[in-house]
């Protein structure tokens, strides 16, 4: 379950983050801290193998175009909110130099969240929101319980579903349609 920790009327601030146990992920949304443990081992390997499918191709240009940023859990502060993705990416275009700090001001170009228990709701109703809000450009939501991959495009503002996949089926999807992995590789 998704614990808040701010049950005060003012909205939180970042020394919330930092104060926040050190087990936990601990993110601001919609002005009230969330917390909740780290993912428990069905979400950390189908992040994890994800991950491994996409930095070789994209962020080192082994097997693929490279050009990407690939990062596991970055600290992403957009406005006032503090997100914590499961995975997320940049065009090295748009963020060219890597930058030197703890967390994040550029929105990414792809977002992927692992959906569990303890975060699914939060991820779905209210972070989609705010990952629109702020024009990132592709949103992927994996679902390890239903061995499932939905993938979304932004449009004009708005989460357009561009792809699912399910099981061990092959997977190109944008951005990274440039590669095929098996979505079995997500799965224990």
């Amino acid at each position: 379950m998704v614990a808040s920790t701010a049950q005060r009327s003012a909205r939180a601030t970042y020394q919330d983050v930092l104060d926040a146990p050190a087990h936990l992920v601990a993110e601001i949304i919609n002005g009230t801290l969330h917390t909740h443990p780290r993912p428990a081992a069905p979400h950390a390997l189908a992040s994890t193998a994800l991950g491994g499918d996409l930095l070789n191709p994209f962020q080192f240009g082994r097997g693929g175009p490279g050009g990407w940023w690939i990062l596991f859990e970055p600290e992403l502060h957009l406005g006032e909110e503090v997100l914590v993705p499961d995975l997320a990416g940049w065009h090295r275009e748009r963020m060219p130099d890597y930058p030197d700090t703890a967390y994040f001001t550029l929105a990414p170009d792809w977002v992927c969240e692992v959906l569990s228990p303890t975060t699914r709701k939060l991820d779905l109703h209210e972070k989609r929101p705010l990952y629109a809000l702020a024009g990132v450009g592709h949103l992927w939501l994996v679902d390890p319980t239903d061995r499932t991959l939905e993938a979304f495009e932004l449009r004009e503002g708005e989460w357009v579903l561009i792809a699912t996949a399910k099981d061990d089926e092959p997977v190109s999807i944008r951005p990274f349609d440039a590669i095929t992995f098996s979505l079995g590789d997500l799965w224990p």
